[in-house]
């Protein structure tokens, strides 16, 4: 993958996205299991990343969206990519990759690339549901697979696709106002994208567009 020519963290911020956050009562794991059971009518946000696409068939790829139950609330696991990754290196992410033929279903993709990538047993993974497609300018189609994941659990990095996990607060990244568009003028288009920084970490692109469609899902009436 050629590296990036602008540097996210670096660009303007148009505006903060600023909708009302998501109510606590709907950051439960009964809400989000009911929620799940049975959606309401709701509209994906469409990604100016899509549009960036170097691959005119897209690769179908599954992330999990690890929901960690804590006493003090749920957190969603989070990590970051290795430097010299092929796609999306030293972003944040979920944990994911491609779908491979044996997978049975984009949740097995999902459960598998989990494992391996930080020896998250299937075990502790609780499937909720699945978001829409998301797709990325690198080229993938990916379908976010929505989990609650029950302590305690050991997490063992792959040290050649994993820098760092982390986790960060469900509801800081259900609020709007933590949500900021940022553009990028590249040479010939000029493209949005979100980011939600929080404590040193640079959430943005692909994440922070799979992030917005669970905001939009879970505010959903």
């Amino acid at each position: 993958m050629a590296k990036l020519k602008f540097d996210p963290q670096q660009l303007p911020i148009e505006a903060i996205a600023g909708e009302a956050a998501v109510a606590l009562e709907r950051l439960a794991p009964d809400w989000l299991r009911a929620r799940f059971a049975q959606p309401p009518e709701w509209t994906p946000e469409a990604a100016d990343e899509a549009l960036m696409s170097r691959r005119a068939e897209p690769t179908p790829a599954s992330v999990l969206v690890p929901l960690v139950v804590r006493e003090e609330g749920l957190t969603v696991l989070l990590t970051q990519r290795t430097a010299h990754l092929t796609d999306h290196a030293g972003q944040i992410s979920f944990p994911g990759g491609r779908a491979e033929d044996f997978d049975a279903d984009p949740v097995d993709t999902a459960l598998r690339e989990t494992e391996e990538e930080i020896g998250l047993a299937r075990t502790h993974v609780d499937v909720l549901g699945t978001l829409p497609t998301y797709y990325t300018g690198t080229g993938y189609a990916v379908t976010p697979v929505v989990a609650l994941v029950h302590p305690p659990f050991d997490l063992t990095a792959d040290a050649d696709e994993v820098a760092e996990i982390f986790e960060v607060p469900l509801a800081f990244l259900m609020d709007g106002l933590n949500h900021q568009r940022i553009l990028a003028e590249l040479a010939d288009m000029r493209r949005r994208f979100y980011a939600m920084p929080y404590q040193g970490y640079y959430i943005w692109g692909a994440t922070a567009g799979m992030l917005r469609n669970l905001f939009h899902f879970l505010r959903a009436e």
